[in-house]
């Protein structure tokens, strides 16, 4: 099991910057790849960000230049850097974990399947 804890989250207005992160625990929590991902109301969930198994970051195309996903792997905590904020980007925000990075690629993928879920932390920007 992978406990996976979101904090960060908040209002800002547009521009604003906010750094999200996620803490993962559990027996295996260490061998997992971690990702982030987001819903906006009557949306589909869409991957953000993740560092995948070649150590690249990868990115949607929506969030490119402006959100940084990092990790402190001694901590195995996940962070995600957002400037330039919209209002477009206002949604709940998922860390999520799976043994597989393809599972966790950035954008709209219908039908993906992911162990482990956050309990999200909200993200609202204000034009």
């Amino acid at each position: 099991q992978v406990q996976l804890a979101e904090s960060g989250g908040g209002s800002v207005q547009a521009g604003g910057s906010l750094r999200l992160s996620c803490a993962a625990s559990g027996n295996s929590a260490s061998t997992y790849y971690l990702g982030w991902f987001r819903q906006a109301p009557e949306k589909m969930r869409e991957g953000v960000a993740v560092i995948a198994s070649d150590g690249i970051k990868r990115y949607a195309e929506t969030v490119k230049g402006r959100f940084t996903i990092s990790k402190d792997n001694a901590k195995n905590i996940l962070y995600l850097e957002m400037n330039s904020l919209r209002p477009e980007d206002t949604a709940m925000y998922f860390c999520a974990a799976d043994r597989s990075p393809d599972s966790l690629r950035p954008g709209f993928a219908p039908g993906r399947r992911v162990e482990f879920w956050g309990q999200g932390t909200q993200v609202t920007v204000s034009s």
